[in-house]
């Protein structure tokens, strides 16, 4: 991800079956609000 953008990528362990990407702090993407994962491309295409 750094390759690509200017963020910094950290994994955090959370809640079964919880998978959020936050930004600054503030959610960009929620399996729990979306009911699903992220498309391919998807979060690097927020980051750009």
């Amino acid at each position: 991800m750094e390759a690509k953008t200017s963020s910094e990528a950290t994994a955090t362990p959370g809640a079964k079956s919880q998978f959020d990407v936050l930004r600054d702090g503030e959610i960009m993407f929620s399996k729990a609000s979306e009911g699903r994962f992220p498309e391919h491309g998807e979060i690097l295409a927020q980051l750009a």
